[in-house]
């Protein structure tokens, strides 16, 4: 048995996993995790579940679990267990990460047969940031009791629409078509429902691009909405606003809190969120929705004011951006209600892979796709449309490209801080280059975000309509 030596600042692999590696007679040596590393060598495990018991199931990290192929495989349904029943089982031996070694708990396991084709594999230590490399010979070893299958789609197939917008028609109708042919629902319509967009909605959009709109004009617009009246006073009169005295009226928020610009896209996410309902099926691991979209808006305000003024893009549409960035989870939720849960459950089974990939496989089509095209069908300003549809590519350098890199990079530097649903993927600097900003100025907003989380909490609690 081998180790190779780290720096002291290094974790090293938990004694639980040292001792059973000894026991087993398997060198292994320890690596630091890195983006570079091939995925191919990287044991994913994923610990599923059903009436019938656990299974654990490893497969590379570059592929994508497919759980219907694991259904035509066993017979059986299987989703990821519980988070509180992971975390309590990886509890007991002081992890914090499941590694792939299937001896280390008593359930049966089933491994993708692509894993052995590597001649070295890297494996979860248990530990954050730190990997064991193990000879391929060594890890069949420890699969003399599991079942070899093939149930991943490898990564190379499935090819998410990240930079052909004028497609996005052709798929989406694609997709629906897909669905029908696959027999993966019963009934589906010929054609997308898209809701019509709500009155105060087309009220708002129309004030948001008349040079002369007013105060006065706003306030009446809002306060023909008693719920939206009430959100805006609510949201000014909360703590993380600070403001002097009690907020009286909706003209009070804006006057002496809000301001104009802040009130319009404020409003106009309240209305168009109130537009689709929040799907009553989600993610175990995900992060509220609304919780999500406020952090987002909050870190996008703070880099849109540190970027120089001559270059700096339009402040209250980069905030509504950040609102409405992971708008097109609504909307998937809306028009594949009944295939809605079949995504979560592949999102809660592909922890190390982006949704995109997930959504590509079963729908054909993303969130962003759908969303983007959303924004379009409501006539919405294209610097939104745009920021919704390239928010994934941070090498993005096309019409309005401020808006998307920003939306980039605020879901970027939350994920890195542990916050929203995801990967956690590197920001190259080309990425600070084309918004004029430094890394460390960037990190230093979302430290200035985060300081104030309770109140960020108690804003976002706002948007969620009561159970």
């Amino acid at each position: 048995m081998t180790e190779v030596a780290l720096d002291t600042a290094t974790p090293h692999a938990p004694s639980v996993i040292r001792l059973l590696l000894g026991k087993l007679g398997i060198a292994y040596r320890e690596v630091a995790d890195h983006p570079a590393l091939n995925p191919a060598r990287k044991v994913q495990a994923v610990l599923l579940d059903d009436s019938v018991g656990a299974l654990m199931v490893l497969f590379p990290q570059n592929h994508l679990l497919d759980l219907s192929r694991l259904t035509e495989l066993t017979g059986r349904t299987l989703t990821a267990i519980k988070l509180d029943r992971l975390e309590k089982m990886l509890g007991k031996h002081n992890l914090s990460v499941l590694p792939g070694l299937p001896s280390l708990t008593s359930s049966p396991c089933l491994y993708e047969e692509a894993l052995l084709r590597e001649p070295e594999l890297l494996i979860n230590s248990g530990e954050p940031g730190l990997l064991l490399e193990v000879r391929s010979d060594d890890f069949k070893k420890m699969l003399t009791k599991a079942s070899a299958a093939s149930f991943g789609e490898p990564l190379s197939s499935i090819r998410p629409n990240l930079d052909r917008p004028d497609d996005d028609r052709k798929e989406i109708t694609q997709a629906m078509q897909a669905f029908t042919a696959r027999r993966i629902q019963q009934r589906l319509e010929a054609t997308i429902e898209i809701p019509p967009l709500a009155e105060t909605a087309q009220k708002i959009i129309k004030l948001r691009v008349d040079p002369n709109a007013t105060i006065d004009d706003i306030t009446g617009v809002v306060e023909t909405d008693p719920a939206l009246a009430a959100q805006v006073v609510s949201w000014a009169a909360s703590p993380y606003y600070a403001s002097p005295g009690k907020i009286r009226s909706v003209e009070d928020a804006i006057v002496r809190v809000l301001g104009f610009d802040l009130v319009i896209n404020l409003a106009l996410g309240l209305a168009l969120g109130k537009t689709l309902s929040l799907p009553k099926d989600q993610p175990q691991h995900a992060t509220p929705y609304w919780q999500q979209s406020i952090y987002t808006a909050a870190v996008i305000e703070g880099l849109t004011r540190a970027i120089p003024r001559a270059e700096r893009p339009e402040a209250g549409l980069t905030y509504l951006a950040g609102l409405l960035h992971n708008f097109g989870y609504l909307l998937l939720a809306h028009v594949f209600p009944p295939h809605f849960s079949l995504i979560c459950r592949h999102l809660e089974a592909n922890p190390h892979l982006c949704h995109t990939y997930v959504e590509q496989h079963l729908l054909g089509i993303t969130r962003e796709q759908i969303g983007a095209w959303l924004m379009r069908n409501w006539d919405m300003p294209d610097e939104l449309s745009n920021a919704l549809r390239f928010q994934h590519d941070p090498m993005y350098d096309g019409e309005f490209a401020q808006y998307p890199n920003l939306v980039c990079l605020a879901v970027r530097l939350l994920r890195s801080r542990g916050i929203g649903s995801g990967v956690d993927e590197t920001i190259p600097d080309e990425l600070f280059e084309r918004l004029d900003l430094s890394r460390e100025k960037a990190e230093d907003v979302v430290t200035k975000v985060l300081e104030a989380e309770v109140l960020l909490r108690e804003l976002a609690s706002q948007f969620t309509p009561p159970n």
